[in-house]
């Protein structure tokens, strides 16, 4: 015999789960975010010390011009590593985040189908007619959905190779001006 108590009682439990995991998941990328920019930091400081002890040393202008150069670059260099690991963890927390909720639709679309099913072998004589509409709308909701997920996630790879195409031409024209610089 069907029962609906349970069958709300265990979505209402997948829902706890998968509330857990989403906070288990913010909570791991809010570190990883936390600690890049502390090493950020640590090295925007040891950058300083270092320049500023390179000026103290510098006896002429070439050498401040060379020095004002070479800084330059290094400051281009962090800021491109820093937003380059930047964008990789945001990568890494909307995979983590998609994968998540890809998981959740599909165990709802398990739970729901299993619902409509059960639902369907304890309607009454003559509900054939209401049984499949609601089946027949539910698969084409579910068929809906998948191709919207498919069509975003080809958008998602397509800015991801832009992002990683215009980081590596932005790292070989710093890396060109360095070398002409010098």
């Amino acid at each position: 015999m069907y029962n609906a108590t349970e069958q709300f009682a265990a979505f209402n439990q997948a829902n706890v789960s998968n509330a857990i995991k989403l906070a288990s998941l913010s909570i791991e990328n809010a570190e990883k975010l936390v600690q890049l920019n502390i090493n950020a930091a640590k090295l925007a400081i040891a950058q300083a010390v270092e320049g500023a002890q390179a000026a103290a040393s510098v006896k002429d202008v070439q050498e401040l011009v060379a020095l004002r150069a070479k800084l330059a670059e290094v400051g281009v260099q962090s800021a491109t590593g820093y937003s380059r690991t930047l964008y990789e963890l945001s990568s890494e927390a909307q995979a983590g985040y998609s994968a998540l909720a890809e998981q959740s639709w599909a165990d709802y679309t398990k739970g729901v189908a299993a619902w409509v099913e059960k639902a369907s072998q304890s309607a009454p004589a003559g509900s054939d007619v209401a049984v499949n509409a609601l089946k027949s709308t539910f698969a084409a909701s579910t068929a809906a959905f998948d191709q919207f997920q498919k069509a975003t996630r080809q958008v998602v790879d397509l800015a991801d190779a832009s992002v990683r195409a215009a980081a590596a031409n932005a790292t070989k024209v710093t890396n060109g001006k360095a070398k002409r610089a010098a």
